[in-house]
């Protein structure tokens, strides 16, 4: 019976190499707040930063895009992912949009926001009856 699970698999080996249309997955993030600041990095390996990457940030929202360009077209397999890739987070509501910036390491992209002032908790309105 052992025997047999791999010849009735062994065939499908060819089918399993198929390139089937992947989805771009998107930028993976990781990220940290502090009372000073939220810190996000972008992992963005094998990139131009001057060339590749954007950043913005737009009422409240910080988006990231990046492009990876393929370089060899003649190869028999590849598992990179090439295009365009973004991705978008809120920011905190007191996040200084003026203030925001990043570097880029060893194929890490940090983003660093300063914070203004501590988060508001909102105003409790009081309900009237009438």
């Amino acid at each position: 019976m052992s025997g047999l699970l791999p010849r009735l698999f062994g065939d499908m080996t060819d089918w399993l190499e198929v390139d089937f249309p992947r989805p771009l997955s998107a930028i993976r993030f990781e990220d940290k707040i502090t009372d000073q600041e939220y810190v996000l990095r972008a992992e963005l390996p094998g990139l131009d930063p001057d060339k590749d990457v954007q950043i913005m940030a737009l009422h409240g929202v910080l988006t990231v895009k990046a492009e990876r360009r393929e370089e060899e077209k003649d190869l028999k397999r590849t598992e990179f992912r090439y295009g365009a890739l973004q991705r978008s987070v809120r920011l905190p509501v007191n996040a200084d949009e003026s203030a925001i910036k990043a570097g880029y390491r060893k194929g890490i992209l940090e983003i660093t926001v300063p914070l203004t002032a501590p988060q508001p908790e909102g105003r409790r309105i009081a309900v009237t009856a009438e």
